[in-house]
């Protein structure tokens, strides 16, 4: 059982919304899974920063308010998961509106540890439909044992975990990589020669992907 859990006793929706994720870590685990459901385990390696015991608290308390399930994998793996539901993915855009808030903070690190997931999340909310003009292209991504697949154009940049099979372009390595090849400026032509990132495909396209998500001005 998880303990008793905190509220603000305020009839207000914004009060309610942080009754529901303002816990330390559950907006993260929640953006661990909007990719697709994970293990325990994988959900441990993705988030460095949490304990065992705290993201078994968080993984029983949102699941107790309806946001995520448990299930088991079929035959021969049988093993458990932790998949979101459906009212658990409409929490996406409310992740993308507080991403795209405080990357504005001169206080933001981006050179900070950053996963696979997040990092993919980010394009979908930094996606600029202008400079994206044009595009319809599959896009694959390759980060450790992870793949996986988005259909990329100016409207929209839905992204799925699975084989990157038929993507126009792919890249494969650090995911910390790509984004700072995205949002800090580093060369493609660099980070594959020091091995931290390969690309293979319609090598226009890579170029031209990276120029797609600028980030918003900071303040002041």
């Amino acid at each position: 059982m998880t303990k008793e859990r905190r509220t603000y006793e305020d009839a207000c929706g914004m009060a309610h919304a942080l009754d529901l994720l303002g816990e330390r870590w559950a907006l993260i685990v929640l953006r661990e899974l909007m990719l697709g459901p994970k293990r325990f385990s994988e959900l441990r390696t993705d988030i460095p920063g949490i304990s065992a015991n705290v993201l078994t608290q968080r993984l029983e308390g949102l699941e107790e308010t309806g946001l995520l399930v448990r299930r088991k994998l079929p035959p021969p793996s049988n093993a458990q998961v932790y998949q979101l539901t459906e009212w658990g993915y409409e929490v996406e855009p409310i992740g993308q509106a507080l991403g795209r808030w405080a990357t504005r903070s001169p206080l933001h690190d981006p050179t900070a540890p950053i996963s696979a997931v997040s990092v993919l999340l980010s394009f979908r909310t930094m996606l600029n439909a202008a400079r994206a003009e044009g595009l319809d292209a599959r896009i694959g991504f390759r980060f450790g044992a992870y793949s996986y697949l988005g259909h990329l154009t100016p409207e929209d940049f839905p992204i799925a975990r699975g084989d990157d099979a038929g993507a126009d372009v792919t890249f494969a390595g650090d995911p910390r990589a790509l984004a700072g090849a995205v949002y800090g400026g580093v060369p493609l032509a660099a980070l594959e020669a020091a091995g931290a990132l390969a690309v293979s495909g319609d090598r226009a396209l890579a170029e031209r992907f990276l120029t797609l998500f600028p980030l918003p001005p900071k303040i002041g």
